[in-house]
């Protein structure tokens, strides 16, 4: 077995591009028996989310993983990463220096998968769709500066927004935007099922058990036209129901590839013990692992009780234990590979101290032990997530400042009570929209948040905004440095860790390197069943 690490070279404003010396778009379709990728990702619809694949509702890696294949978007990630690049069209640019205004004319002949032809209108139809259903899953927010849509004849639009906003094209590129048929979507409700029409590189066919998929069938869309190039004809995407199941089917050969979510024990088992025709590849990632408040609850609502936890808890501890080298301790929302970043929370709290959180609930006047139950989810972030939280109880309770329990619930009921506020702290994982500071601090601070958090800070509402109109993104820099003082401040949110990312493929699968963006969203085209280059 080979083991792979490719890393970036550098963070300047957003994350740089990775570079290694393989691969290329210029491939053929690469032809052969369909690849088989693997995941614990889940996909189940029910009364909480019964449209868990419309882009107007999806907001988690493992779904958009299924509409990166399906949907066009006009512009999209490049490979390894950097600044996105035309897909649905033809070229795309602000027309203003205050980044107001964004203008972009469509590629000549674009299609739907049926045959039907893309225009602007349909994509005005899309983008306008996703602000007028609203879900709650909190995908609006990411187009919510949107003011007015504008189309000139059938290939252009121009995107009026509210303030200024510099990632603006990154935003476009999210699956959030992807373009949607007016034949195939309601403009004003979710399309419930599992069923996806776009113009993307492939198609898709779900096959289901009950109400949740099995499978997921990928095949090329004679119909795409767009910047990306395939290397394959058909990939299947198969859900297991754990990391050990998945990794059984690797060396089996029943999969060729599996990605998210190997377990800690998997990846640290492939480095040290070679398998036979596997080969485990690091790819960067920027992942983070944070514990989450209702700021109205009344065991939380006390900063002094947040601040606490931020004083006692043992970032390094957690992450040695349980994760070992696949991740490091993260005092700050922003990750270290973003330029941006800085320890706040370190900066404001140093190392873990009891005696240091004593005072803090001291001077609050708030009687100890704090009886508190820490939520988690058992089917989305992997095997670790138990252990992790384990972890955490352990070190909350050691100081008897603490009286605290932990509870597992699988995502399909987690996520919709987290979100009606019945956790006081829960867990959760972010993998980034985009790579930019703005990703990791908006979807928290934001009104209309993922979280659908209570807690507000008018100052951090003020500073997003600011911090948008910054074209040279290392210029926002200063702004960013305040938002996370003020989350280090408040805790509204309280960061634990940065993971990297992985896959582990059978040796005759080529483009391996590139199965995954730094959001961690696959990207299957890039796969091939031996060179086609």
């Amino acid at each position: 077995m080979n083991v792979k690490t490719l890393v970036p070279l550098a963070a300047i404003g957003l994350l740089a591009p990775v570079l290694v010396a393989c691969g290329s778009t210029d491939g053929g379709s690469g032809g052969g028996d369909a690849i088989v990728v693997g995941t614990t990702d889940q996909f189940e619809a029910n009364a909480d989310a019964p449209a868990p694949l419309d882009p107007a509702y999806a907001y988690d890696t493992g779904a958009w993983n299924v509409l990166r294949q399906t949907f066009q978007t006009l512009m999209h990630p490049p490979r390894g990463g950097g600044e996105p690049v035309p897909d649905a069209a033809e070229s795309c640019t602000f027309t203003d220096n205050a980044s107001e205004s964004y203008r972009c004319k469509l590629r000549s002949g674009l299609q739907f998968a049926d045959g039907t032809p893309v225009t602007a209108e349909d994509v005005k139809f899309s983008i306008q769709r996703v602000l007028d259903i609203d879900a709650d899953n909190g995908t609006a927010a990411l187009l919510s500066n949107i003011d007015t849509i504008e189309t000139k004849g059938d290939d252009e639009i121009i995107f009026h927004l509210a303030t200024p906003d510099a990632t603006f094209p990154y935003k476009l590129s999210t699956p959030v935007a992807a373009i949607v048929s007016p034949k195939q979507y309601d403009g004003k409700k979710l399309r419930e099922g599992f069923q996806v029409d776009g113009s993307g590189p492939y198609t898709a066919r779900a096959e289901t058990d009950g109400d949740r998929v099995s499978k997921i069938v990928f095949t090329k869309n004679p119909h795409y036209k767009g910047d990306i190039k395939l290397r394959n004809d058909e990939v299947e995407l198969r859900s297991f129901a754990d990391a050990d199941a998945m990794g059984k089917a690797l060396e089996s050969g029943d999969i060729d590839l599996m990605t998210r979510a190997m377990s800690p024990e998997q990846i640290e088992e492939l480095s040290a013990s070679p398998k036979e025709g596997i080969t485990l590849t690091e790819v960067p990632g920027l992942e983070i692992r944070y514990l989450a408040f209702n700021t109205d609850d009344p065991s939380v609502k006390d900063k002094a009780v947040r601040q606490a936890m931020a004083a006692v808890i043992d970032r390094g501890q957690i992450a040695g234990q349980v994760y070992g080298s696949t991740a490091e301790p993260l005092y700050s929302l922003i990750p270290t590979s973003i330029a941006a970043h800085t320890n706040s929370f370190y900066n404001k709290y140093g190392e873990p101290s009891r005696k240091k959180a004593a005072a803090i609930l001291s001077d609050a006047g708030i009687d100890t032990p704090v009886k508190l139950e820490l939520n988690y989810t058992t089917d989305k972030y992997g095997d670790g997530t138990a252990k992790e939280f384990e972890a955490i109880r352990d070190q909350l309770n050691a100081g008897k400042l603490f009286d605290v329990t932990v509870k597992g619930t699988e995502w399909s009921k987690f996520r919709p009570a987290q979100k009606r506020g019945d956790y006081a702290v829960y867990g959760l994982g972010w993998f980034p929209d985009f790579p930019d500071p703005d990703n990791y601090t908006a979807p928290f601070l934001d009104e209309g948040n993922f979280l659908n958090s209570p807690y507000v800070s008018e100052e951090a509402r003020k500073l997003i905004p600011q911090s948008r109109r910054e074209a040279d993104r290392t210029a926002a820099s200063p702004a960013f440095k305040r938002i996370q003082e003020i989350v280090a401040n408040d805790v509204p949110v309280l960061p634990l860790w940065q993971g990297k990312q992985y896959v582990a493929a059978r040796d005759d699968i080529t483009g391996v390197e590139w199965a995954l963006n730094t959001s961690s969203d696959l990207q299957l085209w890039e796969l091939a069943r031996g060179s086609d280059v």
